[in-house]
């Protein structure tokens, strides 16, 4: 959720065509048409882009499509493919379906959502809720008739992972990953820069304070006094664990950090 994957580091490797024959790759990569290979002019050729990712870039990328998907479900409204492709998958749309598919696996095992196409060949998709919320569910998820509870836990996991402070620049730097920008309507979230720096700091969830010194001014955010009273470090670390496939024992240091804080 909170580090930037290097998804660009394997791209120069992928062939733009097939070696043995030049069609081009989006003709022949599975799983569309098999192409040249369907034709017996080449063997038929394997998933090259998905087998260059190491399992670190494929979980940050993996975790980026669950945060996407859990934001744009907020208001229930069903999320189209090209959102998906335009804010998430970019440059790597021959191995959508494999980050849809661990994505769905890691909403239905983790936060016990369903993900499914609203009608056959819509390229469109809604979360359904499978499980009835238990305690700890219900702190990850926050209140099903809050639109805004996701957005503040994304938030409240980038504070505390870089230190329990981070500049608004950083902020906005991860949600425009999210389709979440500082001076564009949300479909979602109205204004959201007013929701953040404006509502979220007047309810006491964040703290939004002007790093001295700066010129021009810098502003960071911190976590507000009711963010401390209604929740807790080590439950704010093990959403961010989930939502990575990880244990919150990966991130040692904030793990012993939140032990400190309960």
């Amino acid at each position: 959720m909170l580090q930037k994957p290097r998804d660009r580091d394997c791209q120069s490797a992928q062939p733009l065509s097939c070696r043995d024959c030049g069609v081009p790759r989006d003709v022949w990569t599975e799983p569309r048409a098999q192409g040249c290979a369907a034709l017996g002019f080449c063997p038929a050729p394997t998933t090259p882009t998905r087998e260059l990712w190491t399992q670190k870039q494929l979980e940050l990328k993996v975790a980026e499509l669950v945060q996407f998907l859990l934001v744009k479900d907020q208001k229930k409204i069903p999320i189209k493919k090209t959102s998906i492709l335009k804010h998430v998958i970019r440059d790597y749309r021959d191995i959508f379906p494999d980050f849809l598919q661990l994505a769905a696996e890691r909403l239905r095992y983790v936060f016990g959502y369903k993900l499914v196409e609203l009608e056959p060949r819509s390229n469109a998709y809604i979360l359904i809720n499978t499980l009835e919320p238990v305690e700890e569910d219900a702190e990850v998820r926050g209140s099903q008739g809050t639109p805004t509870t996701g957005l503040l836990m994304i938030i409240l996991g980038l504070i505390f992972m870089n230190g329990n402070s981070i500049s608004e620049t950083e902020v906005w730097g991860f949600l425009r990953r999210l389709g979440v920008y500082p001076t564009k309507k949300h479909s979602i979230f109205g204004d959201p820069k007013k929701l953040i720096t404006e509502d979220f700091v007047r309810q006491r969830y964040l703290e939004y304070l002007r790093i001295p010194h700066t010129d021009p001014v810098v502003y960071e955010f911190q976590w507000g006094p009711r963010t401390n009273l209604e929740t807790n470090k080590m439950s704010v670390l093990k959403f961010v664990a989930k939502v990575h496939n990880q244990n919150p024992t990966d991130w040692q240091m904030q793990y012993c950090e939140a032990l400190l804080d309960e």
